[in-house]
């Protein structure tokens, strides 16, 4: 039986996150019908990250057990016909080998948030940025960015239904940079706690508009609480971008 290693893009807006759920849209619902359009199967399709609802991903990763060896061209292709209206679209798709799992054998995901700092709303990016109308220093949110980097206890920064049982995390990247009219963050780890990035995001954003400091995040880090934590950033500014083999 013969496992498809799969690469996904995807519009988070209507879907209620990755993970099948009964009775709601869903990316993995979504993928799952057009498996068995293709083929036939009824099938579970793993992914890398069980990503929320209204979260995009540019490079997602999973994976589905097909009985027959099919081409993997034919797969990709395949998928996408069966996937039309949604806004799905499998990238790339490849012959797995071993016991590569999506999920378990990732070392690394990376994750991208946009923050359209500008007056106006926007109109063509509307739910894939945050908007943020007052003036962000993206020079002053990396400096703080910088105390969230390495191995630290992120109970602040971790979702009060999150099922992770350690709060223990290593994050490897926390980048801040203006880009015309948008603020980007980037962040890098092996994994993630549930909503981690969009509250490191939110703490970050009242830094870069001056109601933080650095120490203040340093401060919220270290007091371990969730009520510690600054705003949540919205889910419609996060992509997942990457994940690492």
């Amino acid at each position: 039986m013969p496992r498809y290693r799969l690469v996904i893009e995807y519009d988070g807006r209507p879907y209620h996150g990755y993970q099948a759920q009964a009775g709601l849209p869903t990316v993995q619902a979504a993928l799952e019908r057009a498996v068995t359009a293709f083929c036939g199967e009824d099938l579970r399709v793993s992914a890398a990250g069980r990503t929320d609802t209204g979260v995009h991903a540019a490079g997602q990763v999973a994976h589905v057990d097909l009985a027959k060896a099919w081409p993997a061209e034919t797969v990709r292709n395949a998928l996408n016909a069966h996937l039309v209206p949604e806004p799905i679209s499998v990238l790339e798709a490849s012959v797995a080998e071993g016991d590569w799992h999506s999920r378990f054998s990732a070392t690394g995901r990376r994750y991208r948030y946009r923050i359209l700092n500008r007056a106006s709303p926007p109109a063509l990016d509307q739910g894939r940025v945050w908007h943020v109308k007052k003036p962000l220093d993206a020079s002053a949110m990396h400096a703080a960015a910088q105390v969230l980097v390495g191995h630290h206890d992120f109970t602040t920064f971790r979702d009060l239904a999150c099922q992770a049982k350690s709060p223990m995390k290593t994050l490897d990247v926390a980048s801040v940079a203006r880009d015309g009219e948008e603020v980007i963050l980037e962040f890098a780890s092996r994994s993630f706690l549930h909503r981690q990035v969009r509250s490191m995001t939110g703490t970050l954003a009242e830094v870069g508009v001056g109601r933080w400091t650095v120490d203040d995040v340093a401060a919220a880090l270290a007091a371990r609480d969730r009520k510690a934590c600054g705003p949540v950033a919205p889910a419609q500014g996060l992509y997942l971008t990457h994940v690492s083999y």
